[in-house]
Parts: C-alpha cells; sequence; structure tokens
C-alpha cells in the first residue's frame, strides 16, 4: 500500500468499525423502536437476562461505561417498569437491579430481534461468530494497551 493510500478514510480500521457499528445499531433500532427500547436499554436486558439482581456497577462495567452514566437509563426503565433497583441490604450505597415480570417478558421479543439482525448481515453463523471472536479480541488488546498506558 502506497503511503498516499494509508490515511484513505476507507483505508482506516477505526472507520470501518465505526461505519459498522453505526449501521448495526441503526439495524437494532428499527426492532427496538416497535418494543420502546434504546440500544442502551436493550443492552442492560442483555445483561440481566444473563444474571438478574446484579449491581448497577457490574452493569456498567460489564458496557464499559461509568455507573453515572446509566443512572438516567436505569431510572427510565424503571419508571416503565421494566426493572427495579434495589438498595443492598448489607451495604446500602450497592444498587442492585432487578427485572420485573414485564422485564422478563420482554426475553422472547429479544430473542425474535436477535435473529432477525444476524439474518440481516448476510454472512454465514459461522463467520459471525468468528468476527465476534476476532472483535473481542481486539477490544480485550485495546483495552490492556490503555491500561499500560495509565
Amino acid at each position: 500500500m502506497k503511503d498516499s493510500d494509508k490515511i484513505l478514510l476507507d483505508n482506516q480500521l477505526c472507520f470501518a468499525l465505526y461505519s459498522t457499528s453505526l449501521a448495526m445499531t441503526q439495524l437494532y433500532k428499527e426492532h427496538l423502536d416497535k418494543l420502546g427500547l434504546t440500544y442502551t436499554q436493550y443492552t442492560i436486558l442483555l445483561i440481566l437476562f444473563e444474571k438478574d439482581g446484579i449491581t448497577l456497577k457490574e452493569i456498567a462495567d460489564k458496557l464499559g461505561q461509568k455507573s453515572g452514566s446509566l443512572t438516567p437509563v436505569i431510572k427510565r426503565m424503571e419508571a416503565e417498569e421494566i426493572l427495579i433497583r434495589q438498595r443492598g441490604v448489607e451495604d446500602d450505597r450497592q444498587l442492585n437491579i432487578l427485572l420485573t415480570e414485564k422485564g422478563q417478558k420482554l426475553r422472547e421479543d429479544i430473542l425474535v430481534i436477535s435473529e432477525c439482525v444476524a439474518e440481516s448481515c448476510g454472512i454465514s453463523v459461522d463467520k459471525l461468530i468468528d468476527l465476534r471472536s476476532q472483535l473481542t479480541e481486539l477490544r480485550e488488546n485495546l483495552k490492556q494497551k490503555t491500561l499500560a498506558q495509565k
């Protein structure tokens, strides 16, 4: 690759990741709007389907965000009766997040969305799994690099 080609937008890994992420989020938005959910709410639900009753901090860590940035989203989900916030018994600074019955019922709708999105990708399930593994490895490498620089 010529030096002049190295700075072309379409040759940048960061742009390929950014534009793909944007396209993926827009695809999810089409489906999530029907449920009245945002993409962030969707990711919180996925975490709670995996392990209900975890702390806000655990959810934030899993999403790579700060608890404070998720608090308004969690409060909105509580107002919509999708989940409840519950103070820890032993430590009242700890905030546990639990799905309500309404939140649990969203599991089937979410499963359908996941299947629709996978189908929309237009590549085989094996390739999707491999791509996800590669992206996870890249993310972890970048996290380690960021931690090493601090």
